[in-house]
């Protein structure tokens, strides 16, 4: 099994007609994921190659019965198309576009709360979601998931979402489902959301949680983690050497008046049973003798 997404998932993208919507939702057909539309209402009517481009969501959802969209709108208009995907019946967004402003972030993640409570939302700033061998949504590397499980991977960190994948690859361990929430300050989709996902999912027996400085969302975690999982969990924080009050890479990796640092999330990490790497390859070892264990 899996979570979230899967071979009978059918995907739309948004922006499929710019150069990187194309690029990604070709590529990602390719893959075999079910890319059945995609919407600009300045070319509603024409397709690219072959496949069909819709005004909105909602003539898209009508004609393809697609549940999952893909956004790969300019940050300005991401607001618009994310309330576009869920008033059109759309029930799980991932949006790739980087650089979305806070208050838009806060604003349309409040609103699909509030109005829409039955659309999952994933990113801003995100690589988008895998289940290998069945559905690759966004801009992750197919090649480098292997498909079948045991294990699920839930990544705040782009880079180390493929790291992860290729750490496991290489040890012949495969996966359920790959998650990059992103690391924006106001994600549609936290660790929580993916580790209760993972707990619930019988073919997930092993989760991999890959987490960053700053914010408190790694210590949160943690605390599920120790009193709500049942299932074992390797991670890596990303961060360590960071120097305290610098941003790093993006602007939920911000470490201030002492909190949020590597060292905090990972003895909060341990503190609930976690086995904590020290890079990303050794938390994929520990991953390899959870598994040999099983």
């Amino acid at each position: 099994m899996s979570i979230f997404v899967d071979s009978d998932t059918k995907v739309i993208y948004q922006g499929l007609t710019g150069s990187q919507g194309r690029y990604y939702g070709l590529l990602n057909r390719e893959y075999g994921t079910q890319v059945v539309g995609g919407t600009n209402p300045k070319k509603a009517g024409e397709d690219v190659d072959g496949i069909p481009v819709f005004a909105n969501c909602a003539d898209a959802v009508e004609a393809t019965g697609a549940t999952a969209s893909c956004i790969f709108i300019p940050a300005a208009g991401v607001y618009s198309a994310v309330m576009d995907a869920a008033q059109g019946g759309i029930k799980f967004i991932v949006c790739i576009t980087e650089g979305v402003p806070a208050h838009d972030e806060a604003k349309f993640y409040n609103e699909l709360k509030a109005q829409h409570p039955d659309v999952q939302m994933l990113g801003p700033n995100c690589p988008g979601i895998i289940t290998p061998g069945q559905c690759n949504i966004g801009i992750t590397a197919g090649h480098i998931a292997k498909p079948g499980g045991p294990v699920g991977i839930v990544s705040r960190s782009g880079t180390l979402t493929y790291q992860a994948l290729y750490e496991l690859q290489q040890k012949d361990i495969g996966v359920t489902t790959c998650v990059g929430i992103g690391g924006d300050p106001v994600p549609g989709t936290s660790f929580i959301d993916c580790l209760a996902a993972f707990e619930a999912d019988p073919a997930t027996k092993a989760v991999m949680m890959i987490g960053e400085i700053g914010g408190s969302a790694e210590e949160e975690a943690a605390d599920y983690i120790k009193n709500h999982m049942t299932k074992p969990v390797s991670s890596y924080i990303a961060g360590v050497t960071a120097p305290p009050g610098k941003k790093m890479g993006h602007a939920g990796a911000i470490v201030s008046g002492g909190k949020g640092t590597a060292d905090a999330k990972m003895e909060a990490l341990r503190d609930a049973g976690v086995k904590v790497g020290l890079n990303p390859t050794e938390a994929g070892e520990l991953m390899a003798e959870i598994v040999a264990s099983m």
